[in-house]
């Protein structure tokens, strides 16, 4: 494995491309329908609209805010389902039963929504995820979190494992179904990274998102989530509702080919959720076009390499790099490559080793991996001496402006 740079380097960046940035900032044709980010304006307290392929935030509002997710919270109880099954330790046809716990808390006695599994019965999984992502039942997921893990306690330990390994560093999940707890708390940022994380690595199984009804026990309900009656590509993720949470939606659709995430938390009633929802959608569709930085596998830039055969190491993606801009944009743009610093041999090509991050007026509008293009190897010892001198008279030079 390629080894990194200690945690103690000083994290470098470096300004890019701000010539190409600044060519294609000025190349976007002002339109009669153009609607500044700043001129948009949505009623939910906490919003985030994400391109998928780019992981552009096109818009964002209170989206770093800690808030209660409801029933949203369903949408990693499904991602930690669905890893049993990518990795072969459960089967769709495998059954799970209904405790009384899960009967009485989630289900029929407990007047919240539920797909009404009957006690003491055992349900396949693939009913289980339906009941779970179409009919949001509070019984579905009780069953899939003592089925998995024992009981719900030890599955939110499972939950936030799994958020960490995705790069979810600030939501806490305490229970699979959403029902109110204090210390649950996720933010409409991380909520439209998990929808991307399980959209792209669960294709087979997060198709059931989709679904516009399921029937279980003669009862027939439709999906709760509004987009997917709406005609606009929408093909799933989760609506929530709890006092503390408000109406609250992540919700995800394609048109031409482009897959746009959508969050929206705490508000007023469910008529609003699915308004402010496809307003930002309609928003982000029409409002922004696709502009080209670099090809898939071009050089990108470059990173310091300490005591290496070479000083440095160049920079590419392994996915074409596109921002969204929004039409006419006025907005600054910069560039920069972010890694902790100077890397150290032996750097293998193939490695992630830095990451590119592009900002639009105060929007992070992409955050995108960078690899090393090539292997680098520990230099001799004239090399790492030189590499020495000059990395103990930068660090004398931080030290002294940081005091200054």
């Amino acid at each position: 494995m390629p080894r990194r740079a200690h945690s103690n380097k000083p994290i470098r960046e470096s300004l890019i491309a701000l010539a190409l940035l600044a060519a294609v900032a000025a190349s976007a044709p002002v339109s009669a329908q153009q609607q500044s980010r700043e001129g948009f304006q949505t009623a939910a307290p906490h919003a985030l609209l994400m391109d998928a392929a780019t992981s552009a935030v096109l818009f964002e509002k209170g989206a770093d805010d800690l808030v209660a997710p409801a029933s949203m919270v369903k949408v990693m109880t499904a991602a930690v389902l669905f890893e049993e099954i990518k990795q072969g330790r459960l089967k769709l046809g495998d059954e799970f039963p209904i405790s009384e716990n899960a009967w009485r808390r989630g289900g029929a006695p407990s007047g919240g929504s539920a797909m009404f599994a009957a006690l003491n019965s055992r349900v396949r999984i693939e009913d289980l995820i339906q009941g779970l992502v179409v009919q949001s039942g509070n019984d579905a997921a009780i069953a899939i979190a003592e089925g998995i893990a024992g009981n719900e306690a030890n599955f939110a330990g499972l939950m936030n494992k799994r958020a960490r390994e995705i790069g979810l560093t600030k939501s806490t999940f305490m229970n699979a179904s959403g029902l109110p707890d204090d210390m649950q708390r996720v933010t409409a940022r991380e909520l439209a990274r998990l929808a991307k994380y399980v959209i792209e690595t669960y294709p087979d199984l997060y198709m059931y998102f989709g679904k516009p009804e399921f029937t279980w026990n003669k009862i027939r309900q439709s999906n709760r989530n509004p987009l997917i009656a709406m005609g606009i590509g929408a093909d799933g993720l989760k609506t929530g509702y709890i006092t503390d949470s408000g109406y609250s939606l992540v919700g995800s659709t394609v048109q031409n080919g482009q897959r746009l995430i959508v969050v929206v938390t705490g508000l007023k009633t469910g008529k609003d959720r699915e308004q402010e929802a496809r307003k930002l959608l309609d928003f982000g569709y029409r409002a922004f076009e696709s502009r080209d930085l670099f090809a898939a596998n071009a050089i990108v830039g470059e990173a310091k390499v300490y005591g290496g055969a070479v000083g440095s190491v160049p920079l590419v993606s392994k996915v074409p790099v596109k921002i969204l801009l929004p039409r006419g944009t006025t907005d600054k743009i910069t560039a920069r490559i972010v890694y902790n610093g100077p890397l150290m041999p032996p750097v293998e090509a193939g490695a992630e080793v830095a990451r590119l991050r592009v900002i639009r007026g105060t929007t992070q509008a992409l955050d995108l991996p960078l690899y090393a293009a090539e292997d680098v190897r520990q230099g001799g010892l004239v090399r790492r001496a030189l590499d020495a001198a000059v990395e103990f008279g930068s660090g004398f030079i931080r030290r002294a402006f940081s005091k200054s």
